[in-house]
Order: structure tokens, then sequence, then C-alpha cells
């Protein structure tokens, strides 16, 4: 019998059929982005990634669409075994898998990954990964061959791979500007949502990092030890706790004379607690994480940064005094820029990691850190050094803090040329201050609970502009264009009695000295009792013999890239903050 299906009917295109097909491949990676997006984890990048990305497996059934259920079928299982990784790992952790996961699973031995297994995996989550396994099955009963005429079908399938891969490649070199290599690479992370990339390009990434982190180590390792190490306090048990915030400018710390009551904890501990010593006039060097590590944990500084390549540090420092060192960090783990973090953390005799969030638009709050800090506490070493690295204030800082921290919701205290949206990131930002003044008296109560002999020094690593100065339109930190609050930060010394008692100094007399946080290892060593041929006492703050010196900011790889701190102009209301402080102790509630 003739077919008499007309020339429009024959050309029409199954576009139920087609959407069937995407909503198959699309399941394996949208799942675990959907319950991410909706549990506020993470945002809406990596879902729409996702969706895009899984365009790509309808180039093969749309080519080959009589062998479309059996092509489904081979790809559908691939993805799935690879999805199981991520989804269950959401699971049990509510975070997004990520190549520091693979560190982290490295890192850990045969019986330790028993007993997270064991821990973990229970009859809901199998329950919940059957579930999703029939979801599948189901959804690849419902797809159907989707014939498109021959002469359409390659275009189409160049078009899809083209606006999946080149596309993105080509908007790196072109309109980023990138190389080839950082173009790739962020092609690569554009591709990490969806499965099974998640996995590959965590893995290579990984592998990457991993290489890279070892030079570094195998470098430190062959450093030779500092020259006639001496230890004034003898061999009397210690604990020194060094906290290493992170993004969070003193400017918005009502500690330091904010308008804005964000920091209710340190205020109480600051007025009643003499053993705290609020240092009011300290900046960083640099606007950036990684580049101030290098000089705060190292003898680097702005006239001299790569010393910490060629000079030992800090944990190395401590190490050859005889301390056992800690590292705790709410920091990513295995990613490109923190790679010299991860460095400096394996260097210590026992790492913790607790933040494998893909991205830093992900919500991750400092209280995880309180539990490992307790334990690094009752460990029963004679001389202790526990470093805890938060994720502080760090942008996107509505991710920072959890909902009962919703506190500044208004204008009230916000200054008025903001708009509506600028006034929402203000007030992240000043509700993750206030969660992060609750992570940190956290830290001093429970160091000072166990009657230490030591002290507990915090400080972050640089600052942050949130619409606080000049004409209140600059948002996070660009060293090309510098202001005060992307350098001004918090550092607080709380020194124990028995400590105080062994190591007599006024503290509060040395309270306003202008400082620069470069030179951090020379106060630690001065604080610890500590001498060796490369101390500088002229460098520490708490020294006699401390000289004060130009505050070098800006990038020492540049000419004429360094800039003094104190020649940057001074907003009215910096003036009246230093005002209320000068020469005082806790300015007064406001």
């Amino acid at each position: 019998m003739a077919n008499t299906a007309s020339p429009s009917t024959a050309k029409r295109v199954d576009w139920a059929g087609l959407g069937w097909l995407l909503l198959f491949f699309w399941y394996f990676s949208g799942v675990t982005q959907v319950l991410l997006m909706f549990s506020g984890t993470t945002g809406f990048a990596g879902f729409r990634n996702a969706l895009f990305l899984s365009t790509l497996w309808l180039v093969p059934v749309l080519l080959w669409p009589r062998a479309t259920r059996a092509t489904a079928a081979v790809i559908g299982l691939v993805l799935w075994a690879a999805s199981l990784v991520g989804l269950s790992y959401f699971g049990i952790y509510g975070q997004e898998f990520s190549q520091s996961v693979i560190f982290v699973m490295f890192e850990s031995n045969t019986a330790e990954a028993g007993e997270y297994f064991s821990q973990y995996f229970n009859i809901w989550l199998m329950l919940g990964l059957l579930l999703y396994t029939v979801g599948a099955v189901l959804l690849w009963k419902r797809l159907r061959p989707v014939t498109l005429p021959l002469r359409s079908r390659l275009p189409i399938a160049v078009l899809l791979l083209a606006a999946n891969l080149v596309l993105p490649f080509y908007k790196q070199m072109v309109t980023q500007e990138r190389n080839f290599a950082d173009a790739a690479e962020k092609v690569q992370q554009r591709m990490e949502p969806a499965v099974p990339w998640q996995l590959v390009v965590g893995y290579r990434q990984y592998r990457q990092q991993l290489d890279n982190m070892q030079t570094l180590l195998a470098q430190n390792a062959s450093l030779p030890p500092l020259q006639n190490l001496q230890d004034s306090s003898g061999d009397a048990p210690r604990t020194l706790v060094l906290v290493l915030g992170e993004s969070t400018t003193r400017e918005h710390m009502h500690l330091y004379g904010y308008n804005r009551d964000t920091t209710p904890n340190l205020d109480a501990l600051a007025a009643s607690d003499k053993s705290l010593t609020v240092f009011r006039d300290v900046v960083s060097p640099r606007p950036y994480t990684i580049e101030v590590m290098q000089q705060i944990l190292t003898f680097g500084n702005e006239q001299h940064p790569d010393r910490f390549l060629t000079d030992p540090s800090l944990i190395n420092l401590m190490k050859q005094a005889g301390y056992k060192t800690f590292w705790i960090t709410n920091q990513q783990t295995m990613t490109k820029r923190n790679t010299m973090l991860t460095t400096f953390s394996q260097q210590t005799d026992a790492p913790v990691y607790l933040n494998n969030q893909r991205s830093q638009n992900a919500s991750q709050y400092d209280d995880v850190v309180l539990a490992p800090f307790d334990k690094a506490l009752l460990d029963p070493a004679q001389k202790k050094l526990i470093i805890v690295h938060l994720l502080g204030t760090h942008m996107d800082y509505r991710y920072r803090y959890p909902d009962n921290y919703q506190h500044f919701t208004d204008r009230q205290g916000v200054p008025t040329a903001l708009n509506d949206e600028q006034v929402k990131t203000y007030n992240f930002y000043d509700n993750a201050v206030r969660y992060n003044d609750y992570v940190v008296s956290s830290l001093i109560k429970r160091y000072s609970a166990t009657t230490p002999n030591g002290f507990l020094l915090y400080l972050s690593d640089h600052g942050e502009d949130v619409y606080s100065s000049g004409k209140h339109d600059r948002l996070g930190r660009n060293e090309g264009a510098p202001t005060r609050p992307m350098y001004t930060i918090p550092f607080l010394l709380w020194t124990s009695p028995s400590w105080q008692a062994a190591h007599p100094r006024d503290l509060q007399a040395m309270a306003n000295r202008p400082y620069s946080s470069s030179h951090l290892i020379h106060t630690l060593s001065d604080l610890a009792g500590l001498s060796y041929d490369r101390y500088e006492p002229a460098k520490s703050l708490v020294n006699p013999l401390f000289v004060v010196a130009p505050r070098w900011i800006g990038d020492p790889y540049r000419q004429d890239g360094l800039h003094e701190f104190d020649l940057l102009p001074m907003d009215k209301a910096q003036r009246v903050q230093e005002t209320a402080s000068n020469g005082k102790g806790v300015p007064s509630k406001m």
C-alpha cells in the first residue's frame, strides 16, 4: 500500500521524542545538581552547565537513529555508574563531589575508608540510589528514535559540539584573552558539573595539582634547618594556636569601631577578659590569600617575595623546635589556586581537610573546624602548634553563614548611596562577619577552657572592600586600585595566664603599633620564645626593640608595583574609627 503521509508530516520533527532523549541524558547529572541547588549548597551555574553538556549525548543518537535505544543504554550505563559517586557523596555530606574529595580519598588508608563506608552507608541511602536507578530505567523505556533528514544530521551534530566545546574555548581565548592552557582549564571547569566529566576532569586536576605540590614539598624538604635555634621556654608543655581568617576587614567589625553590631561575642570577651589584646593597626601586604600566605607563613616579604621557596617555613621552624604541628582547614583543598595552601598543610604532622566543595560559591560554614580543634587540643603531645584556616567571609558572602545568622536585612547603618542589590550584598557581608565572630570567639573560649599554657593568635589573610570606601562603588579586592579596606585586618591575641607569667610583657601598650602581617613569623617566634640566626626582633610586633617601618603593599613582581599603605587616602568614616580607638581599648558600644 502506498505511503499517504504528506511531505510536511514526514519532515515534522519529533519534539517529544527529542525531549525524552535530552531528559534521559540530563537525568544523570541533573538530579544531583537540582538537589545541590535547592538545598542552597550551590547556585544555578552547575545546573545550567549540566543541562548544556547533556546535549552532547544527543549527537550519536541523532546520527544513528536506528540504534537509539541500544546507544542510549550503553551511554546511560556509563553515566549512571559515574553519577552514583556524586549522588552518594551528596547524600552523605550534602556537598558536591570535586577533585578535593579525590585528594582526601587517596590520603585516607583502607581502614579509614572502611570506617567511613560503614558509618555513612545506610539503608536510606541505598533506597535512594535504588529509586534513582528505577527512574533512569523508566526514562530509558520512553526513548524512541528521532529521525532527522539526512542533510540535517551532521550540521546539527557539529553545532552541538561547537556550542559545548569550541565556542566556550573561543570565548576564553579571544574575549577573555587567556592563553591556551588557561582557556582549556576554564572549559574543563565548565564541564565538571556533568558526568562523567566530574570524575575525568576532577582526577586530571587532582593529578596535576598533586604533581605541583609534591615538587614544592620536595623542594621544602631539601632546605637546611635554621641555625642556632634556641627555645627560651624550656621543656614546659604548651599549646600554641594560629587562626587564619579570610577576607575579613576590621572596618566591618564593631570591635574596631564599626557602627553595626557585627562582633557581639568578641566585644564581650574584650570587655571581660584582660588576656585578650586587640591590635588596632595591622595591615596585610597583599589582598590575595595565596600571595599573603607565602609571606606570613615564611620569611618572604614584599622586598623578598620568593623566600617562601628558599627558606624554611613557620611549620619547618616549629617542627625543628620540637612541636607537633596540626593544620585544620575549611578552605578548598586541591584547586589550582590552593595548591600552595595544601603544600603548607602537608608540611604539618596532622592535616585535616573539611571543605571538598568544587566551587567557592557553595554553602560551607566554619563551625566544622570546632570538633577537630577540640580533638587536637586533647592530643597528648607536649608541644603543639595548631593552625586553623577558616573560610571566613570569603565571597560569595551569603554562603558563609547559616540562616539563623541572617541578622542584618535592612538599610539601617548602610551607606545611603547603595542601591537595593548593593544593600543585599552589604548585609550578606555583615552577616558573614557576625558569624565569623561566633566562630573565632568559640575557638578562643574552647582553647581557654582547657587551661592551656600558650597563646592563640587570630588574624585575617587580607581585607575586603564591600562598598566601604570612597564613593561606595568598590566590591572585592583589586591590587591595581587599592583601598584601605582591602588591607586593614583584625589581629587578636589571647594569652593564657601561665604563659603571660612566664613571658611578661605589656601587650596593651603595644596594641596601637602600625604593623604589616608580612613579618608575622618574627612575631610568632617572639611570642613562642624562639630565637635563631634569621630572627629579627625589630620585626616583632610584641618586642621592645620593634621598629616602625614602611608598610609596603602591592605586587612585588611588577616594576613600581609597591606602594606605602599609609599613603592611601583615608575616608571620613575611617578617621572617626581611628579617633574612637586611639590609645584606648575597645571602643564604646555604638
